[in-house]
């Protein structure tokens, strides 16, 4: 397939969410083209980490041209402080090569089926030990443009309305989910045991006609 900005904006979200197991970078959120001020840097995608060895932020810059992949270097975010700890230049296979990449910046490709691999970067380290993968993100790891990334989050926050009333009901849905899973539990036992009783009821009356 022929892949357009939108659909490698679509591989990368879902790329940064990917667990460790399957060569991600295990997010707890990635969001796609979300402003980070009201005005300057726009990532492609961008992706938060809360769990160790890499806490922080991932930004991946999809390309699918020469041109635009040329055109990124005068924008300017690259000359000075950027968003993400880690980052990554995502592209159709051979468009953009190792050698071409600024410093400290990873490279995905994505071949015609819309398999993702990784060239270079943090994430060649995930399929490592606990150790040797925190050294390969310790190695890897930028200065980042952390105001930024608050306003990116606050604003997606904002979106979901009253965050406080929110938390109350994913609290209160957990204590349903909680209560609702022991009375299953509890049915499921009573059955087995149902079924048990009628087993040996059975088993009785098989008994008595022989």
């Amino acid at each position: 397939m022929t892949h357009t900005h939108e659909s490698l904006c679509d591989l990368a979200v879902k790329w940064l969410k990917r667990p460790h197991s399957q060569n991600g970078h295990g997010c707890n959120v990635a969001v796609s083209e979300a402003r980070s001020g009201w005005d300057g840097e726009i990532p492609d995608a961008i992706g938060f980490r809360i769990a160790t060895p890499n806490v922080g932020s991932v930004v991946v810059e999809c390309k699918v041209s020469r041109s635009d992949f040329l055109a990124d270097k005068a924008k300017p975010h690259r000359k000075e402080r950027g968003m993400g700890h880690w980052r990554y230049f995502m592209c159709p296979e051979g468009l953009i090569d190792i050698e071409d990449l600024p410093e400290g910046w990873g490279l995905l490709w994505v071949n015609q089926r819309s398999h993702i691999k990784i060239r270079c970067g943090a994430a060649t380290g995930v399929t490592l030990g606990y150790d040797a993968m925190k050294d390969v993100f310790s190695a890897w790891r930028q200065n980042a443009n952390e105001e930024r990334e608050r306003f990116l989050l606050i604003k997606l926050l904002s979106r979901v309305g009253d965050a406080d009333q929110m938390n109350r009901w994913i609290r209160e849905a957990n204590t349903e989910r909680q209560r609702i899973a022991r009375i299953a539990d509890d049915r499921a036992r009573q059955l087995r045991d149902l079924q048990a009783e009628l087993t040996a009821i059975r088993l009785k009356e098989w008994n008595t006609t022989q």
